[in-house]
């Protein structure tokens, strides 16, 4: 197959697909995870946040899927992130362990893995990212508590029984730290994060499991945390990224002075929080 590069030019579409598909190049964050990615773009969630904050500046992937464990995504992983891509991520913030906690079923379906299959799991996970690119950086996310009376209420009746807890999420939260802290990962603590909030069961979930904007917000704001401490080189954070073609230009709008005008790249009033 062969697309038009030039008039009067074809090149092979995979000599296409190599280069992107539009440019200036900017860093790629992937979000990569089960429903609580796979969601982050409704309700003013974490991931259409972060793709505000990072306008101009990098290019924010959704790559979630509901009911994932993390014995799904080894199963993709390496057509989800190749090792041959001509263009890797620079962030990869990963989310898995809700599903995975969730208790075992008498038949054997479900989500469930057990806790050191899950450690095991995750592991692995990590490997491959770091094995990406020598800056290809990483955030995983742990589990964050869960609202069991709201999960009961909303329970759908096509549905088996439930089994999730606090307990359940607890231990796979701090599995999840601790093997972060093993592999020299970043990390945010979202089973603490969250209950720093007072309100937080009836405020930070739509139905008990997923982020509401209140719980998103606390995402975004650990997430930012993260990139603003890390001693990477490049730094990721929002604010020391450039802006792109944030040049001045006198097609903008005039001041008041007459003679000079504003430049909007770096405008952020537009935001209701403005984010460090």
């Amino acid at each position: 197959m062969y697309v038009e590069r030039e008039r009067g030019r074809m090149e092979p579409a995979e000599s296409r697909r190599g280069r992107g598909m539009v440019g200036p190049e900017r860093p790629l964050f992937v979000l990569f995870g089960s429903s609580i990615v796979q969601f982050s773009f409704s309700n003013e969630g974490w991931g259409a946040t972060l793709a505000d904050i990072y306008a101009r500046k990098a290019d924010i992937l959704l790559r979630g899927y509901a009911g994932w464990n993390s014995r799904l995504a080894l199963q993709v992983i390496d057509k989800i992130f190749p090792k041959d891509a001509a263009v890797q991520p620079s962030l990869v913030i990963v989310y898995f362990g809700g599903n995975d906690s969730m208790g075992p079923h008498p038949s054997g379906l479900g989500p469930h893995v057990p806790l050191p299959e899950y450690i095991e799991n995750m592991t692995r996970i990590a490997e491959h990212l770091k094995s990406l690119s020598e800056k290809t950086r990483i955030i995983f996310l742990s589990c964050p508590p869960i609202n069991e009376e709201m999960l009961r209420q909303l329970r759908s009746p096509v549905l088996g029984e439930i089994v999730r807890s606090n307990e359940l999420c607890r231990k796979y939260s701090e599995a999840c730290i601790q093997l972060c802290n093993d592999m020299d990962l970043k990390v945010v603590d979202l089973w603490t994060a969250i209950q720093k909030r007072d309100d937080w069961a009836t405020v930070c979930f739509t139905d008990g499991i997923h982020f509401s904007s209140e719980g998103s917000k606390i995402v975004v704001a650990e997430i930012l945390k993260v990139l603003k401490e890390a001693e990477w080189e490049p730094s990721l954070h929002w604010k020391s990224l450039p802006t792109e073609f944030g040049e001045d230009s006198r097609y903008y709008l005039v001041a008041s002075d007459g003679a000079s005008t504003f430049n909007p790249s770096e405008w952020t009033f537009h935001r209701e929080i403005q984010w460090d």
